[in-house]
């Protein structure tokens, strides 16, 4: 493998960590939230289970900085768990903090609302520049193999090794009306071709086709190690035909620094730390996966015939660092960003609707399928409407008429004592007072998510239906009003008694 040197100067001078992903690695380290291992690690599944662990114990993130079979010159280094959980309950959200330059202590609402602030904010277009780090290194077609690059298995039953989990797929439609950045899985084919997931429904899906409708291939690049705030904009699902880079700079408040690519029109950020460019073929399609999804499951043997990414030119940072989320149970990237991304979009949604929610989370321990929304239960009232009107309200908009509720599978509905933040007050309410079949609406005519085992391996329909608004407002709340208390420590005591309580509860040797 033969890289190509550059000598010109780096342009892009943004070096917060939110709009730097090699500040963001640093920032992580400051945090003490970054093991460094400088022992060879095999990314055939050896970095993978170290990941894993990680993300299922809320582990500090990992930077493999020596991997077996990398090019001498450091092409590439791994980091793991980018946007997972900190062990520390005062910094639980801290990683995902730092991609939107809040402090490591923002709670997810913190973090929600930064998002939501630019839904309706003048977006920032991105500013070119002539060069950037991403270009002090470029392999051209014939200079570099896919196969012999440290590319990871992640699960010993995945179907290849998925180089891509954290990249961010840039996209624009034939017109360059609309640029889309978003995030799909991809796994190395051969020597110079991916194979990678692309769902119909989504913008990537919805671009792709208007490419192939024309009987041409797509350009794409894919920027690895892209600016962190401008992967949880690729996150979010935003409506259609708004450009991601737009949503980036509004909640960062300046333009992103991006360069055009080598071999296309498109354009990535300036100092991404890897970058692959090339065309996605119109026409051939070849097994892709399987791979251990968000869902926590891997069905071994279960490949299926997708789109073919041809790579013609990669450019990269000196010292390179490919991000990587091992997706799988609670919790990852994919639960941190994705599902509580789609939630909030789904909150915003009802909100522009006048149907009155509150807040909006999906609870992790759900793996993307649930989202809780917390009914404000006195303009409710003033609605003066029905349980059952009222749930078909919320499932209409969100699950026929919003991309944002494709992933999405239970709507349930809440009052204002539920923290839904807090997965065992979600269970609490869903449990008492959401009656099976009576309180609840169903729906089988809509788009289903077949990545779900339940529905792309389960008896109904794979690609239709399978869909719930769950209904856990009492009836006295439909009315602005609970005629009733929990039975526990926070609703069943004064407030001075609680205090008085928990300022002797360690004294008394209970655990602080």
């Amino acid at each position: 493998m033969k890289s190509e040197k550059s000598h010109h100067t780096s342009e892009s001078n943004q070096t917060e960590p939110h709009l730097n992903f090699r500040a963001f690695v640093e920032a992580l380290k400051q945090d003490n939230d970054l093991v460094e291992i400088n022992e060879e690690i095999d990314p055939h599944l050896e970095a993978g289970a170290v990941i894993r662990k990680a993300c299922e114990t809320d582990d500090k993130a990992q930077l493999f900085n020596n991997l077996k079979g990398a090019h001498p010159d450091g092409f590439f280094r791994i980091l793991g768990a980018p946007a997972s959980l900190r062990h520390d309950p005062k910094q639980q959200w801290g990683r995902i903090a730092r991609h939107l330059a809040l402090p490591p202590t923002a709670s997810m609402k913190d973090i929600l609302d930064k998002m939501l602030s630019a839904s309706h904010a003048k977006p920032i277009p991105p500013r070119i520049v002539e060069d950037g780090p991403v270009k002090e290194n470029k392999l051209r077609a014939g200079d570099f193999d896919l196969n012999t690059l440290p590319a990871p298995l992640l699960h010993q039953a995945d179907g290849g090794k998925f180089i891509q989990t954290m990249g961010m797929d840039i996209l624009q439609s034939p017109d360059g009306k609309w640029t889309n950045w978003s995030i799909s899985r991809a796994m190395v084919l051969d020597s110079n071709n991916l194979v990678g997931l692309i769902v119909p429904t989504q913008h990537i899906g919805l671009i792709h086709k208007m490419w192939s409708d024309q009987g041409k291939d797509t350009p794409y690049a894919i920027a690895f190690g892209a600016p962190p705030a401008a992967i949880m904009a690729a996150s979010m699902p935003i409506p259609d035909g708004v450009s991601e880079a737009g949503w980036t700079g509004a909640i960062s408040g300046q333009a992103l620094d991006v360069v055009k690519c080598e071999t296309n029109d498109l354009y990535v950020p300036a100092n991404a730390e890897i970058v692959f460019e090339g065309t996605i073929c119109a026409t051939r399609r070849e097994p892709e996966g399987p791979f251990g999804e968000m869902h926590g499951y891997v069905f071994p043997g279960d490949a299926k015939p997708e789109p073919v990414f041809k790579v013609n030119m990669i450019t990269y940072r000196h010292g390179a660092i490919l991000p990587v989320s091992s997706c799988g149970r609670i919790t990852d990237e994919t639960h941190t960003m994705l599902g509580a991304l789609c939630a909030a979009e789904i909150g915003q949604l009802c909100r522009d609707a006048d149907i009155p929610i509150s807040d909006a989370f999906s609870p992790f321990e759900t793996q993307v399928t649930w989202v809780v929304l917390k009914v404000d239960i006195k303009k409710l009232a003033s609605m003066s409407i029905g349980p059952q009107e009222f749930r078909q309200k919320v499932g209409d908009l969100i699950f026929l008429h919003n991309k944002a509720g494709n992933v999405i599978h239970r709507l349930m509905l809440v009052g204002p004592d539920i923290d839904i933040y807090n997965f065992k007050d979600v269970a609490y309410a869903f449990t008492t007072r959401c009656r099976p079949s009576h309180d609840e609406t169903f729906y089988e005519d809509c788009y289903g998510f077949n990545l779900i085992p339940y529905m792309g391996h389960g008896f109904g329909p794979h690609d239709r239906g399978g869909k719930v608004v769950s209904d856990a407002l009492m009836p006295s709340e439909y009315k602005g009003e609970q005629n009733f208390q929990q039975a526990s420590f926070l609703h069943s005591y004064p407030p001075e008694l609680q205090e008085s309580v928990n300022a002797r509860w360690s004294k008394w040797g209970f655990r602080d």
